[in-house]
C-alpha cells in the first residue's frame, strides 16, 4: 500500500519512538519483589518492624531521551500524527526522569506530572480526587455491615480463577493466544499484557474479583494491547505510554461498572489508595500508611500490597509518593463523561475507536482523520458490553436523565408517592 508522504514520515518516526522505549518497563522497574512482603509481615506478626529495603535499578536514559527529542523535533505539531507523537515522546521523557528519581523525594514531582495528585479537581468542576475518595470510603463503611449480611464473601482459589479465566479468554480471543498464569513473585492481584495475564499465587479471590479481572485486565488492558499490535502503522498503540494511563485505567474501571462487576468494596479499595497517597505526600511513613489500610479492614497481605503501591520508587519515611493510583477515579469519571458525550452527540462509533489501541481520550478526537483514512485500523476486538450497542446506549441514556434528579431534594415520602403506594 502506497502511503502519503506525510503519513509515511510520521509512521517512520513512530517506529523510531517504539524502538527507543522498547526496554523501558516503568511499573515493573518500580515494583517490589514478593519477598519484601514476606519479610515485613513475618516480622510484623511477632511485633517487630523491619522496613523493606528496595534497590531500584539505575539505567542511563541519555540516549533514549536524545532519540525522543529527535522524534519530537522531526514531527509536525500541526499534523494529527505529529501532535500524537510529540505528546507521546514527551510523556516517555518524563517517565525516564521518574525512573532516574526512583528512591528519592524527586519522584513525586515527576509522578504528579504523569498521573496528577489527590488534591486536583475531577472533571466538570467537581470535587477533588481526595474528596471523592473520602466520599466513597464513607459510603462503603456505612453500607458494609448490611451488604455482608446480604452477600457474604466467598473465597475462590487462585488455581480455579486461573482456569475459569483461561476458558473465557480462549473463547473470546479467537485469533490470538493469551495465557493465564500464576505468579508467586507478584504482589498485585493481577497484571496484564497482550500475551498473558498473571495472577498472584497463594491468595483467595472473590466472585467479584474474578469478574473484575476478566473485564478489566482481559477485556480492556489485554484487548487494547492486541488491537494496538494489529495496527498497520502506529505500533506505539500497542504499548501504554505514561500519558495514556489515566484513560486506560479509567476505561478498564468503567468496563467493570458497565458489566456489573464494580462492587462497593472495589470502589473503597481504589479510594483508600488515593487517601493513602495524600497521607504519604503530607508526611505519613510506610508503617503509618500500612496501619491505615489495616484499620480500614484490609488483611495484612492486602494492606502491604496497597502500601507498596503508594511507596513504589518513593522513600519510606514519608513526604513522597508514587501517585499513579490517583488516575482511577479521575480516569473513570473522564471516560464515563466521554461515553455520555458520545451518546448525546450520536457518536457511539467514535467511542468504539477508543479500543483501537493504547490511546488517551484526546487521541480519539485528534486522530479522527487517520481513522477516516484507514491509517489507523478499527479495533479487531471489542468488549462484550461494547458490542451490545443498544444495551450500552440504554444505560447511558438513563444515566444522562437520572443525573438531572437532585437526591438532596428527595425524601422517602416522595418515593412512596412516586411509586403510587
Amino acid at each position: 500500500m502506497s502511503l502519503a508522504p506525510d503519513i509515511a514520515h510520521h509512521a517512520a518516526l513512530d517506529a523510531r519512538l517504539v524502538a527507543a522505549v522498547r526496554g523501558i518497563r516503568l511499573l515493573d522497574t518500580l515494583s517490589w519483589p514478593a519477598s519484601a512482603q514476606e519479610t515485613f509481615l513475618a516480622a510484623w506478626k511477632i511485633g517487630r518492624i523491619h522496613l523493606p529495603k528496595i534497590e531500584y535499578p539505575k539505567d542511563d536514559f541519555t540516549a533514549v531521551r536524545a532519540e525522543l527529542d529527535a522524534v519530537r523535533s522531526a514531527a509536525d505539531p500541526d499534523h494529527p500524527l505529529g501532535h500524537y507523537l510529540i505528546q507521546t515522546a514527551d510523556s516517555w521523557r518524563i517517565g525516564t526522569r521518574l525512573l532516574d528519581a526512583a528512591g528519592s523525594y524527586k519522584i513525586t514531582a515527576y509522578s504528579t506530572r504523569l498521573y496528577g495528585r489527590p488534591v486536583e479537581m475531577l472533571p466538570g468542576d467537581g470535587p477533588t480526587n481526595f474528596e471523592a475518595a473520602q466520599h466513597f470510603v464513607a459510603l462503603a463503611d456505612d453500607m458494609d455491615q448490611e451488604l455482608r449480611q446480604l452477600e457474604p464473601d466467598a473465597v475462590i482459589a487462585a488455581e480455579t480463577v486461573r482456569d475459569e479465566l483461561q476458558r473465557d479468554i480462549d473463547a473470546f480471543f479467537t485469533w490470538h493466544k493469551v495465557r493465564v498464569e500464576l505468579d508467586p513473585a507478584l504482589i498485585a492481584k493481577a497484571a496484564a499484557s497482550p500475551t498473558r495475564i498473571r495472577l498472584r499465587t497463594n491468595t483467595g479471590f472473590s466472585d467479584y474479583d474474578r469478574n473484575q479481572l476478566l473485564v478489566h485486565e482481559a477485556f480492556v488492558h489485554t484487548l487494547t494491547g492486541i488491537n494496538g499490535r494489529e495496527q498497520p502503522l502506529l505500533k506505539s498503540m500497542a504499548r501504554s505510554a505514561p500519558r495514556t494511563t489515566a484513560t486506560q485505567e479509567g476505561l478498564a474501571t468503567f468496563a467493570e461498572l458497565m458489566s456489573g462487576s464494580m462492587d462497593i468494596e472495589r470502589m473503597k479499595r481504589i479510594s483508600l489508595r488515593i487517601v493513602a497517597i495524600d497521607m504519604a505526600i503530607n508526611g505519613a511513613d510506610f508503617v503509618q500508611v500500612f496501619r491505615f489500610f489495616l484499620d480500614a479492614g484490609q488483611t495484612p497481605e492486602d494492606s502491604f500490597a496497597s502500601t507498596q503501591r503508594v511507596f513504589r520508587g518513593a522513600p519510606l519515611g514519608g513526604g513522597a509518593a508514587f501517585t499513579k493510583d490517583t488516575v482511577y477515579l479521575h480516569g473513570l469519571l473522564s471516560v464515563h463523561t466521554f461515553f455520555r458525550w458520545c451518546l448525546r452527540h450520536r457518536k457511539l462509533a467514535v467511542a468504539r475507536q477508543l479500543f483501537a489501541g493504547k490511546l488517551a481520550l484526546e487521541d480519539v478526537f485528534a486522530l479522527q482523520p487517520m481513522f477516516d483514512s484507514g491509517a489507523i485500523a478499527a479495533p479487531q476486538y471489542l468488549p462484550p458490553w461494547m458490542q451490545r450497542a443498544n444495551g450500552l446506549a440504554g444505560m447511558l441514556a438513563f444515566s444522562l436523565f437520572a443525573n438531572k434528579i437532585r437526591l438532596d431534594r428527595v425524601d422517602a415520602d416522595d418515593l412512596v408517592l412516586g411509586l403510587g403506594v
